[in-house]
């Protein structure tokens, strides 16, 4: 019996590695940052985005919490 997921979890790694290359190549583990939900969200898009990032996609996020109703 075959493994199905060779190739696809090779392109999957090469992509998460490419998303990484271009949240170090857009500073984001330079350790100056603060750390809030915004940059965390901003650098976990960055490397699922991958290759996009190259492509001129940019991802945010922005984190404001839902006030409670009076």
């Amino acid at each position: 019996m075959q493994r199905g997921g060779g190739i696809g979890g090779l392109i999957l790694a090469i992509w998460l590695i490419i998303g990484v290359m271009a949240a170090f190549q857009r500073g984001y583990f330079n350790g100056e940052r603060e750390v809030s939900c915004r940059t965390f969200g901003d650098t976990a898009l960055t490397i699922v985005a991958g290759p996009l990032n190259y492509a001129g996609v940019n991802p945010k996020v922005d984190c404001t919490t839902p006030k409670p109703s009076k």
